[in-house]
């Protein structure tokens, strides 16, 4: 089973799979080049960057990740304010500490190579990673494929379907891989969707040391959206896109001169939390995947929306709200895809809506019927939405689109519990759909900026 430490991982902006992702790699063959004995003997890095990551990569800081992965940093541990001024003195000196130990050629600029004209090997996102001796020699060389949500898998891995290799798998005692599945052992063991997932991760540790860093999770959210809402100015890259986050909670906070408010004004509160989170993920700030950076302010404001606005909100029920959402996260990943490289923005934004509709039916008291109809609602209405960046920039329509997909939860949790759980179209069809919708989508609809907005916005 994935781990809900697997789906949500505290890392960098702006990109799971285009700036997480390609660390992740840089550091696995840092970890292979050091097992096989090999980092004596390098002299030079090149990294070759293809599809989704060579088109957009640019605008995601790849070449940044890869730098900072070759340095010994990690997602997790990297403090985010001094990122690019690594970046910065490996570009200046044309080298690199490599881990902290051999110091190797690397000029950015020429080594790290966006490559657009030749065709990605296997998964959209991929990256070949290339050690040379001082005589020219290869002295080690590595493919990766970024998956989607930060997690990434060697070409070894990938061809022999073992995408497995790159997550926190558990062998717990409910095993389920579709929702229906999910539902049987609810009915069977007469648990909530919750219970079982917490049964599973206990097979990793203590169930204190799993609540403690579910805990950090839901802070460092928690986190994120309040440096948003504080922070001003332009974010980075050539739209010159100013923030807003901190003048919508302004404006949607109550003023005590003012008898009335109108009920909707509810949502502008939502979409500054959302808004606040993928503000910060552009500037490449501190971020959880939820599941995706490009996703990840659905979650964090429909949690926020809980704790603010629902009376029997708690600490224990942001636990069952993560969760939840993580068995659906699960089902998404496992029969589809988190990656907007592979299925577009249904993949990432659809898919963080299901999971935040799934999260607060439960913790309003749907029942895992209810809860599975939430998912479907919320993912059914993203089907068929492309991943289209203007300028390769997880800004627009991206942050916007995290507001849009908050508000859908909101309203999917609260269709389904006005049911009784009793739907025609289950949430395994819907994720089927979307695979295949995936599928069908041209390669520029695809996370690549060469369709939709970031051609239309360009020519107009």
């Amino acid at each position: 089973m994935t781990s809900i430490f697997d789906i949500f991982k505290i890392g960098i902006g702006p990109s799971s799979s285009h700036t997480v992702g390609p660390m992740v790699a840089a550091g696995r063959f840092l970890a292979w080049l050091d097992q096989e004995g090999l980092t004596g003997e390098i002299t030079r890095i090149v990294c070759h960057l293809y599809g989704s990551l060579a088109h957009t990569g640019k605008g995601h800081r790849t070449d940044l990740a890869v730098v900072l992965g070759l340095a010994g940093e990690t997602p997790t541990k990297i403090d985010p304010d001094l990122a690019s001024c690594l970046f910065n003195t490996v570009a200046r000196q044309k080298s690199l500490l490599l881990a902290g130990h051999v110091t190797v050629a690397l000029d950015p600029a020429t080594d790290i190579v966006f490559d657009r004209d030749t065709p990605s090997p296997g998964h959209p996102n991929a990256m070949r990673i290339i050690a040379y001796s001082e005589s020219g020699k290869v002295v080690g060389e590595k493919l990766y494929y970024s998956i989607g949500g930060g997690s990434v898998v060697s070409e070894e891995e990938y061809v022999g379907g073992a995408a497995g290799a790159a997550l926190h798998n558990i062998s717990g005692p409910y095993v389920f891989s579709t929702a229906d599945q999910l539902l049987a052992l609810c009915g069977s063991e007469n648990k909530s969707i919750a219970e079982l997932v917490l049964a599973n991760e206990a097979a990793l540790g203590p169930l204190q040391r799993i609540e403690t860093k579910i805990d950090n999770i839901h802070s460092a959210m928690m986190d994120c959206i309040d440096k948003g809402l504080s922070s001003e100015g332009v974010l980075p890259g050539r739209l010159g896109v100013r923030r807003r986050a901190k003048g919508l909670i302004r404006a949607a906070t109550p003023n005590p001169n003012h008898n009335f408010r109108y009920p909707h004004q509810f949502m502008d509160r939502v979409s500054a939390y959302a808004i606040a989170v993928n503000e910060q993920n552009a500037s490449g700030g501190r971020i959880v995947t939820a599941p995706t950076n490009g996703a990840a302010g659905v979650i964090p404001a429909v949690v926020r929306y809980f704790a603010e606005s629902c009376s029997d909100a708690s600490q224990i029920g942001v636990r069952e709200f993560l969760l939840t959402a993580t068995a659906f996260g699960a089902i998404i990943k496992s029969n589809a895809s988190l990656s907007g490289a592979e299925v577009g923005c249904q993949g990432e934004v659809g898919s963080a809506s299901a999971m935040a509709a799934a999260g607060l039916c439960a913790v309003l008291g749907g029942t895992p019927q209810q809860v599975e109809n939430a998912a479907e609602i919320a993912l059914e209405h993203h089907l068929g939405m492309t991943c289209d960046p203007i300028g390769g920039l997880v800004q627009i329509p991206c942050i916007e689109r995290n507001s849009m997909g908050a508000l859908k939860a909101i309203n999917a949790a609260s269709l389904a519990l006005a049911g009784d759980g009793q739907h025609i179209v289950s949430f395994d069809a819907v994720v089927e759909t979307m695979r295949q919708t995936g599928l069908d989508l041209q390669t520029k609809y695809k996370e690549t900026s060469q369709g939709g907005l970031a051609v239309t916005v360009v020519e107009c």
